[in-house]
């Protein structure tokens, strides 16, 4: 057993006085993020020096005090404070080349506050301050464990909802001996070295039609007008769709691989860089690879299993899994290939799988240490041991 944090999402039905002062928090909230994103960029501008949580938050204790800022005090003075935990993270965020530059939040984005204290479910009502009287919740599932915080958001469709999380003691899933490499797709969700292969369920693909006529109709509206505002819902709702049943699968097949190995290696793709491919980038969103690689890490984590990144520049699918021969001339066209030095028969993705599984057993068995891969043309790469030219750490660490 060990204690790990999970969160689950709640659809939430505020009345319609519950919405104003949830309108008042999501306001106030993104009013406090972007004030003191603004302070802290002129800081660094005029003084070169920047301003950290415990600056930002004197600053807000004496700003509520200001008769232009007392209706701050309406909303719960400790979300207002997590608004600049938020920023503050993301500053470090930025700064440990972790993420890029926070920007300003927009009435238009996203709209979300965090309840990071005092937070029950009774009765079927969420109860959090300032909404003492509690909020009607539909309990889909039963809420196990210590409640850590919440944070409620509103969608684009106008649906509120709760995300609560809670600290649950957590039974990992039993030893398997089994390893596995997961080499990803466009065709094919997820490729295994066991031969296992997921398809994708191409949501986006039979949906696109659906998606096309809606916002042809909301071309066509008036701007500022109800019909246009109704009509961006109709969209939203399609994206949301599509949304809900693509993590709803991911969550399946992740979990699926997790349950049946203890060890997962996978490789280091640039997904950021393959969506600028305006080729890639279509079928790249609809499968969602960053989003599926997220999640067998942290599944990994909470059940004791090894997870590694290969280095994105490993050539897994151009190596013989065989006898580690490299044909560089392997194009993206070529789906099936022959080596020329031993003869050995590939499919492209399930020989990259197994290359990815036996380098992620040569990373782990070298201290933790990822190689360089740059061999040249027919040059044989030495899957037996690790091949390290220039070696450095592997930047996701091994274990979730």
């Amino acid at each position: 057993m060990k204690l790990i944090y999970k969160s689950h999402r709640f659809r939430i039905y505020p009345t319609k006085e519950q919405k104003s002062l949830l309108s008042k928090h999501f306001g106030h909230c993104r009013f406090v993020f972007n004030r003191f994103l603004n302070e802290r960029k002129k800081k660094y501008l005029n003084e070169k020096t920047s301003l950290n949580y415990y600056d930002n938050a004197r600053t807000l204790t004496e700003l509520k005090k200001d008769e232009e800022f007392v209706w701050l005090k309406e909303v719960n003075s400790q979300s207002l404070q997590a608004s600049i935990r938020n920023l503050d993270v993301a500053y470090k965020n930025f700064f440990n080349k972790q993420n890029k530059f926070p920007r300003f939040k927009s009435k238009y984005d996203r709209q979300s506050f965090k309840v990071p204290q005092n937070v029950t479910v009774e009765e079927g009502k969420l109860i959090i301050p300032k909404f003492k009287e509690g909020i009607s919740l539909n309990l889909h599932r039963k809420i196990e464990g210590k409640v850590l915080f919440a944070t409620i958001s509103k969608s684009t469709t106008g649906k509120y909802y709760a995300s609560i999380t809670c600290e649950v003691e957590h039974t990992s899933f039993e030893k398997t001996n089994k390893q596995v490499g997961v080499d990803t797709g466009i065709k094919e969700l997820a490729i295994l070295s066991n031969g296992i292969k997921y398809e994708n369920i191409k949501v986006l693909k039979t949906k696109l039609k659906k998606i096309k006529y809606e916002q042809r109709q909301f071309s066509k509206k008036q701007k500022g007008s109800r019909s246009r505002n109704k009509q961006k819902i109709k969209l939203a709702l399609v994206h949301e769709q599509i949304a809900n049943i693509r993590k709803d699968y991911l969550h399946k097949i992740s979990t699926e691989i997790i349950k049946n190995h203890d060890l997962i290696a996978v490789e280091d793709l640039a997904v950021k860089n393959i969506m600028k491919n305006h080729c890639l980038a279509q079928a790249m969103n609809d499968v969602s690879l960053g989003a599926f690689y997220t999640m067998l890490e942290y599944k990994a984590g909470w059940n004791d299993r090894q997870f590694v990144k290969i280095d994105r520049f490993f050539p897994s699918s151009k190596t013989c899994s065989s006898c580690g021969w490299i044909k560089q001339d392997l194009t993206l066209s070529i789906r099936e290939w022959a080596c020329e030095s031993c003869g050995e028969g590939h499919d492209r993705d399930l020989n990259a799988a197994k290359n990815i599984l036996k380098q992620g057993i040569n990373i782990l068995s070298g201290c933790g240490m990822q190689p360089d891969i740059k061999q040249k043309q027919g040059e044989a790469l030495p899957l037996g041991e690790s091949a390290t030219l220039e070696a450095h750490p592997i930047a996701s660490g091994v274990g979730g």
